[in-house]
């Protein structure tokens, strides 16, 4: 199981406390959160997809929400996995597909000038060709010369100079975490933070402005994003345990599926967030797979997660 010190899980939680301390004690307590998640990760367990695309699907939801718009996880989810290939998600959908590149395209290839830009696309952001290209370099520069925490701020600081919001940042911040520690992917965590009111459109002055102006410290801000850094590290660690429970269930009973491609649809649980019951499936019917998933959920090896009795979708 994985499991966090007391003493760690008191210091992240308590905001008084943090709001009390310099920079770099929270420096501290992000780095001793972020080594706990460190070895979260690198247990690579077979199931490690799904819990970064649910991470992913918790962030997306409070971006929705930070942007003003009122599709909850559920509707999100409903979205992606209920639209055809090729077709339109909307705005919303757009909002998940992102932060589900986040956590599925492998870390080495997420800052690239494509990547970033595909990335704003989704969250519906004018492009700028040279923008993207600079925004490159600068982050280029910050993986290679920053320590941690200077990389963490520096990369909102990119993300606003460039005109992109906070919602960029968060998700430049995860990449590059991710490639500072030499994780295959990265794990979503700034982007569920609602307090970094995090949103996807375009900030109504830059960063150095509003800090001129005392809207907030550069010291202020810096605990800010490591406050948040350390409740999404201990977040994504809680929800790895939670995972983990009902993925040990699954694969126990895994071997008592008589059903055909009953290991794809298994594979495919334990490496995504949700799957609907219309999924094609090589060599499984229709039939088949509805009655797969009532024997997983009468097995309480997975959830039925829309609450519907009909385009049902399941997962872990």
């Amino acid at each position: 199981m994985a499991t966090v010190p007391a003493w760690l899980r008191r210091a992240v939680l308590d905001p008084h406390s943090l709001a009390a301390k310099q920079v770099e004690d929270i420096a501290i307590t992000a780095g001793a959160a972020i080594g706990a998640l460190d070895a979260v990760v690198r247990r690579q367990e077979r199931w490690a997809g799904a819990w970064r695309q649910r991470l992913a699907l918790v962030a997306a939801a409070a971006t929705a929400k930070r942007a003003g718009r009122v599709e909850d996880e559920a509707a999100l989810r409903d979205a992606v996995l209920l639209t055809r290939p090729g077709d339109n998600v909307g705005p919303a959908g757009h909002l998940l597909l992102a932060w589900r590149r986040l956590a599925s395209r492998p870390a080495e290839e997420l800052l690239t000038e494509a990547s970033i830009a595909r990335v704003l696309e989704d969250l519906g952001q004018a492009q700028d060709d040279e923008a993207v290209s600079d925004l490159t370099d600068d982050l280029r520069q910050l993986a290679a010369n920053t320590a941690s925490a200077e990389m963490l701020v520096g990369a909102f600081a990119a993300a606003e100079r460039y005109g992109f919001g906070r919602v960029l940042g968060a998700w430049l911040a995860d990449a590059l975490l991710a490639q500072g520690l030499g994780w295959t992917h990265a794990i979503p965590l700034l982007g569920g933070e609602t307090a970094l009111a995090v949103g996807t459109g375009r900030p109504r002055r830059p960063a150095t402005a509003a800090l001129a102006a005392g809207a907030e410290t550069e010291a202020d801000w810096a605990k800010s994003l490591l406050a948040a850094q350390a409740r999404a590290a201990l977040r994504a660690i809680d929800l790895f345990a939670e995972l983990e429970r009902r993925a040990d269930r699954l694969l126990a009973v895994a071997p008592k599926l008589r059903a055909k491609a009953a290991d794809v649809v298994v594979e495919k649980l334990l490496s995504d967030d949700a799957i609907v019951a219309s999924e094609q499936i090589a060599g499984m019917s229709d039939r088949g797979l509805r009655r797969l998933f009532d024997r997983l959920v009468e097995l309480g090896a997975v959830r039925e997660l829309s609450g519907r009795s009909t385009f049902r979708i399941y997962g872990l």
